[in-house]
């Protein structure tokens, strides 16, 4: 070891000129990328875990807003299958002290395409006994769907089921009737009555009342007979 090696250098530089040896380590570039890389991989990792966090929350709002939403897919078939005017047949009675009335309604009644049957004076049992529009009465199964079709042709008709067993309905007219119902309002409650009832929460635009309220009934001459 020579005279001006520094002391502790172990002979590792030699002084070979006039200039002193820097004493500093050498680089460590390896470890350095490394640090690089791994930061890299981090920042990448801990923007996807923001990205799926996100992802996740929002999806539970949706989720959770779908949830409130009420199934609004209309039904697909009607509830019940009603008969057409044409099938049903009505009996015409006049329970007021106005003549004729039984049958002008029966000739209105059949030009909306009902079948007529008897027409005459209402019996003991209803004759100037019904303050109402008018009374229906049939056999047991004129509830199920007989005496939705004809009430749309007369508003405030009160149904009664007796013990017969034919299909035939009785219309006794009462002393507060005062005409059917326009037939253009009742065909559109009569084309209502064979849709699909809409479920709870899913009634739109389209589905509005039949009538309005006020709506002028259809008025004809009323002569007593």
């Amino acid at each position: 070891m020579s005279m001006l090696t520094p002391p502790g250098l172990g002979g590792k530089y030699r002084i070979t000129g006039d200039k002193f040896p820097r004493m500093r380590r050498p680089r460590r570039r390896g470890r350095a990328a490394f640090a690089v890389v791994v930061a890299v991989v981090v920042l990448g990792l801990v923007g996807w875990g923001t990205q799926q966090l996100i992802h996740v929350f929002s999806g539970d709002a949706d989720k959770a807003v779908a949830a409130k939403k009420p199934d609004c897919k209309p039904a697909t078939t009607p509830v019940k299958t009603l008969p057409k005017p044409g099938q049903i047949t009505v009996n015409v009675y006049n329970a007021t002290t106005r003549s004729g009335l039984a049958q002008q309604t029966a000739n209105e009644l059949k030009k909306r395409g009902f079948l007529i049957g008897k027409v005459g004076n209402a019996s003991a049992a209803y004759d100037k006994k019904v303050p109402g529009a008018a009374v229906l009465v049939g056999g047991p199964g004129s509830a199920s769907g007989t005496f939705s079709v004809l009430g749309t042709q007369l508003k405030g008709a009160a149904p009664k089921t007796d013990t017969r067993t034919g299909k035939d309905v009785d219309l006794v007219i009462g002393t507060a009737f005062k005409a059917l119902t326009v037939q253009k309002v009742a065909d559109t409650q009569l084309a209502s009555l064979a849709q699909p009832a809409p479920r709870p929460g899913c009634a739109t635009s389209s589905q509005r009342p039949a009538t309005k309220a006020g709506a002028k009934a259809e008025t004809g001459p009323a002569s007593h007979s």
